[in-house]
């Protein structure tokens, strides 16, 4: 069974079990959250989908972290102009682990 939720402003494929890195959110390593923006609930061959959202699709987790990824790098280049600049960027998030998807 998995679902998929909309968080932060992006979606997510989520499974039972599974660990998935969110936009930060302001709680504390252990907290239970719940994901009310339920675009879609898979089981098999059984497969709702909402429109836009499903009215009683929830998803259950339990914030594991916090941290920053992987450092991108950005490059702003102006050709003949003797204008570069070179930036890094790691981007904060918030792990949780799926503990139950209900339809």
């Amino acid at each position: 069974m998995y679902a998929v939720i909309e968080t932060g402003g992006q979606q997510h494929k989520v499974k039972v079990g599974e660990l998935v890195k969110i936009q930060l959110m302001e709680l504390k390593p252990g907290d239970k959250v719940e994901f009310d923006k339920v675009l879609m609930v898979s089981d098999g061959d059984k497969t709702e989908i909402g429109s836009p959202l499903l009215k009683s699709g929830k998803v259950m987790a339990e914030v594991v972290s916090h941290g920053r990824g992987k450092k991108i790098s950005v490059l702003k280049f102006r050709r003949r102009k003797h204008h570069m600049k070179q930036m890094g960027h790691r981007q904060w998030y918030t792990e949780v682990k799926i503990t139950d998807v209900s339809a």
